[in-house]
Formats: C-alpha cells, structure tokens, sequence
C-alpha cells in the first residue's frame, strides 16, 4: 500500500507507562499500512517511566528507545521525519502534544493517532476530549467507538476521527482445559479498589479460596513489584498486604509476575474486580468471573460488564460456580465474536486468536485504522491538529493543563522550557542517577508516607 515514501513506515511512539508502551507499540505494528516499519519508541519522563524490568515484560521492542521530556519529544518531531505518531498518554498528555505540534508549523507533519489502554469505565467525556484534535482516535469496540462519537457530536466537534479497532494484545491460543491442571487467577489492579479494608477482603478471599480447594492451583497476578509504577498509582501493594496475613499461605497459593499472555495460557479460571485481563481472556474464552463482593459501581469500572453474564462473588466461585458469557455483549466489546481466524499465509499481521470486531476474524478488527492512516499519508500536507479545546473554548481548563507540560496556552514551550543539547558522557549517569533516586523518593512517599498522612488526617 502507498505512502508518502517508498521506504519504510517510520512510527514514533510516546508513552508513559509500562501498559501504555505495550499498547502504543502494538498499535503501530497493527496499523501501519506497510510490511516494513521502523518503530521509534519515546518514554515519557515522570511518576511512571517503565523501568528496564518492566520493559523486558512487556516484551514489544522498538528500534530505538529513548527517554524525554515533552519538550525534547516536541524537537525530535521537527528535527526527525516521522510518518505517523502514536501518543500512548494520559489526556492531558495527549492534548499538550496536540498543541505543540500545532505550534511547530511543521509542513509535513506526521499523523497523529491515540486511544486508550483498555475498559474505559471513567471520565469518558473528560478523557476524550482532551484527545481530540488527533487525526484518528482509535476506539477498541463498536460499543466504544458509539460512545466516542456520542461525545464529540455532542459539543459540536468533529467525530469524524473515532475510528473502530481492537485492542493491540489479544491473541493466544483458545482455552482448552487440560486433564490434571485446575488453576485460577486474579488479576489485580494499581488503584482498584482503593482502600486498604477493600484490598485486604480481596487478599483473604483469595486465600480462602486456595484452603477451600487443595487440589487448585491459586495465583495473584501482579502488575508490577514494590517500587515500580504502572499508568495507575498503587499506595497499598498486594505483596506488602500478603505479609500481614494472619495465618500464612497455604501450599498451592503464589504471587506471579510476567506477561500476561503466558499466565492466561494456564489458566482455568481468571477472576477480576475490572482489569482488562478480562477481555484478554474472554479473547481467548477462558472461564472469567467479575467480582461483585464490593458492590457493582463506577469507582470500581466493574459497571462496564453489566449485561455481560460475567459478574459473581467469591462465595459464587467458592461453590463451583463458571460464569457463561452473553455472546451479544461479547460482540459488542469486540472479543469472542467468531471462530479462530484464518489469515493468509504468511501475512504480515497474522495473529493467533479468535474472532473479534463486526463479526470477523480479529485481525480484520484493524483493517478500517490502518486504511484511515494509509490515507491520511497520502495527503500531501495534512493541516496542523485543531483540538475542540482552545484558547477561546476552554480560557479557564488549557493553559494550566499546557503549562503542566512546560507549554504556553499557543503550545510553544514556556521559557527557560526549551529543550536542550542531549547530555552526553559523564553528565549523563550524573543526571540519570539523580532522576532514579529522585523517582524512589517520590514512589516511598506516595507508598509510604502518603498513606500514613491520610491515616492521621482521619483521626
């Protein structure tokens, strides 16, 4: 397929956490219009720069790495000739990286695409306009892309940029039960539930559960270890609740990192208060139950399985009980809505799984996008992002969400913001250490004397 170069499709990617790097540099292998990509990847520097660990998990490699700010992001963009950007961030991210490329003037500039992680069960007004401005917003389910398109027709902006796709990651083997193994997992979550109360009932119920059934294999899936931040903040770490259980572990419990996709292909049964990991598995129909101990509620984004068959409790699941998935709602989410797919021998985005979006295989899931990004590419000069968030519609939001980014409200950098020569050689580790010691001073206090703050503040 054509684009404005016969050479490779040159993709730069900007993230700013482990999951947000996994799904932007699955993205842009999914939706580039070419067999032949290079993959730029850009961290973003803050709370939640994966590190190397959590890199090597997340398992998707880039042909070069690096770590910025939005500032350098912003120069490397006018300095280096990019096709298509790919803004795996938060909102506010997101809209501050629309303004400075506006602000560039750049006379080719890349397509900007962005979109979102996973469920999204909070803050959909707020979260997608702040998007807005992008050349597609990448929606992962018919259900989504409604959704998206409600919001932007609703004040007025252009929603001709929500486009229907997938999310990056399914795939995997279908579930097959095997003879001899019985293994459940729960797939805990950074930030849901909050509370230390609600975190510790989860805990016990899950080890509860593993005395209740000798003979099952029990695992707590874990995001990330003490220390380390994903795109949510974790203040009360599953493994520091784990040592304060009265009682110990019984023999057939354990704590599992890793990827994701190589604990589901052991797993019989994956439990959840809401984390993606339950689409993932309902991908690939394993056994998924969404967990309804603390209430079905929008701060806990279980809400968003209404309808799905899926929801349950732990004494539910204590007594036998696999919940059955409706398959209308399933097709609406984009994930088990077919056979397994058949794609062309040797195609390059062939993908072992089962059917997706619209009732087809789940790699034709990202045919639309990568037509939309095909297309864009042959304009000869795409004009620069009009985010519906300006000066004049939001005097009041933007220019303090801009300047969170080192931005004036006309997306130029502020002063004494612009970036500089990269340091080199010895500065370098100087500077490097600095930053990692200044990121464990910063995850000791949301971890550990945050909570102790709050806990005074309520006596």
């Amino acid at each position: 397929m054509p684009t404005r170069s016969s050479e490779a499709v040159r993709i730069a990617v900007l993230a700013d956490s482990d999951t947000r790097w996994k799904w932007g540099a699955l993205t842009a292998r999914r939706i580039a219009p070419s067999t032949s990509v290079e993959l730029s990847g850009f961290l973003l520097r803050g709370r939640a720069t994966p590190t190397a660990r959590q890199l090597a998990e997340v398992g998707v490699r880039a042909d070069d790495l690096r770590e910025v700010t939005g500032n350098e992001f912003l120069r490397a963009m006018k300095d280096e000739a990019y096709d298509v950007v790919v803004l795996a961030l938060v909102g506010g991210g997101v809209q501050a990286m629309l303004h400075g490329l506006a602000a560039l003037g750049l006379e080719r500039r890349p397509v900007v695409v962005t979109g979102y992680v996973g469920v999204v069960y909070e803050k959909l007004s707020d979260g997608l306009l702040l998007r807005h401005g992008a050349d597609v917003v990448l929606a992962n389910s018919r259900h989504d892309a409604e959704r998206f398109r409600a919001v932007y027709e609703g004040v007025g902006a252009d929603a001709s940029c929500v486009t229907e796709a997938a999310l990056p990651f399914l795939g995997g083997a279908p579930y097959r039960a095997e003879a001899g193994r019985d293994t459940v997992v729960f797939a805990v979550q950074p930030s849901v539930p909050e509370s230390r109360a609600d975190r510790t009932y989860l805990l016990r119920r899950l080890v509860e559960h593993a005395r209740l059934h000798p003979g099952r294999e029990v695992l707590l899936k874990l995001r990330s270890k003490p220390g380390e931040h994903t795109t949510h903040l974790e203040e009360l770490p599953y493994q520091k609740l784990v040592e304060k259980l009265p009682g110990g572990l019984p023999s057939n419990f354990r704590l599992v990192y890793g990827h994701m996709g190589e604990v589901l292909d052991r797993t019989d049964l994956l439990v959840t208060v809401s984390s993606t990991a339950a689409l993932e598995a309902l991908h690939r129909r394993i056994p998924t139950a969404v967990l309804t101990d603390l209430g079905v509620r929008e701060a806990l984004g279980n809400h968003h399985f209404l309808g799905s068959g899926l929801l349950a409790s732990w004494d539910q699941l204590d007594g036998g009980l696999r919940p059955a998935p409706d398959a209308e709602w399933l097709a609406r989410q984009g994930v088990a809505a077919g056979g397994p797919p058949t794609p062309p021998s040797g195609s390059p985005h062939a993908c072992q799984g089962v059917g997706g979006v619209g009732g087809g295989s789940y790699e034709a899931a990202f045919d639309e996008a990568r037509k939309r990004v095909a297309e864009l590419l042959l304009v000869p000069a795409l004009p620069a992002p009009a985010p519906y968030y300006t000066p004049t519609t939001a005097p009041g939001y933007l220019p303090a969400l801009l300047a969170r980014h080192h931005l004036a409200p006309d997306g130029t950098p502020l002063a004494g913001a612009a970036p500089k020569a990269e340091v080199t050689g010895v500065r370098r580790v100087v500077r490097d250490a600095v930053r990692e010691v200044a990121r464990g001073a910063y995850r000791h206090g949301v971890q550990r004397v945050a909570p102790v703050i709050r806990r005074m503040g309520e006596l």
